[in-house]
């Protein structure tokens, strides 16, 4: 029953906290600085990480399914598997992953820090509210910055995988071959459904990492058990909206 309650709890404070972060939007323009910080924090500093690791998924990617299909003679359309794949799922999945782990933990470490600090007290005690300055910009920064992130994902794969495949002699397709049946069968709609998947991890990870860090209570050690709950959770929950999502998407297309 304790876990229920727990559960319960916490879809309800991040739902209020939703709440109270959408009645100070309006005063987001005067949060431009902390705005700008947190791109730079999110965005910018996440990137190399991002296409170091697209490079490689892609470069496996085109491996596997190369020596896979090698054996049916169609490995001239690993361009159109690798593609597709980075673009709708793996581009997606793997960017939120990343930001659960890099920037919502850092979010949660520093929020839970404030909190137990009773720095969140004293913000309160002025009157200035938490959600305004500490949780609106980083999920105004979030829906900025994880297209670009998973733009760039997309795009590292893509071409790891076309180094992959002409590079390794079993394969061997050229990057014009692999470029034009990459073209041909991934369209923007595959694309657009990826940078959709990346917007709503990227902004349910943010926001349950903010409100885990705003409700720790205790002393130095519940802040990283709240750390760990916060990845633990943003880790469950971005595969489970993966998966409704993909099927709402499919519906749509259909």
């Amino acid at each position: 029953m304790k876990p229920l309650t727990a559960f319960l709890d916490g879809f309800g404070s991040t739902w209020l906290l939703l709440v109270r972060v959408v009645s100070h939007s309006g005063s987001l323009p005067r949060q431009f600085h902390r705005f700008i910080d947190q791109c730079y924090l999110i965005g910018y500093t996440t990137m190399p990480i991002v296409a170091i690791l697209s490079f490689f998924i892609g470069s496996v990617l085109a491996l596997q399914a190369g020596y896979s299909m090698q054996n049916f003679g169609t490995q001239q359309f690993i361009g159109s598997l690798v593609g597709l794949s980075m673009a709708r799922e793996l581009g997606p999945v793997m960017v939120a992953i990343l930001v659960a782990g890099r920037v919502g933990s850092a979010i949660t470490a520093e929020l839970a820090s404030m909190k137990v600090y009773q720095e969140i007290d004293a913000l309160e005690t002025m009157n200035i509210s938490p959600a305004r300055i500490l949780v609106m910009p980083r999920l105004a920064a979030t829906l900025v910055m994880m297209p670009v992130l998973t733009i760039i994902g997309d795009l590292v794969g893509w071409f790891g995988g076309a180094i992959v495949a002409d590079l390794t002699e079993i394969i061997s397709i050229e990057p014009e071959a692999y470029f034009a049946v990459l073209r041909r069968y991934t369209h923007f709609s595959d694309v657009l459904n990826g940078l959709i998947k990346a917007e709503l991890f990227g902004f349910a990870v943010v926001l349950v990492c903010c409100n885990i860090g705003l409700n720790t209570r205790g002393g130095p050690r519940e802040i990283g058990a709240a750390v760990t709950r916060a990845v633990v959770v943003s880790l469950i929950l971005i595969l489970v909206l993966d998966y409704f999502v993909t099927q709402v998407l499919m519906l749509v297309s259909s």
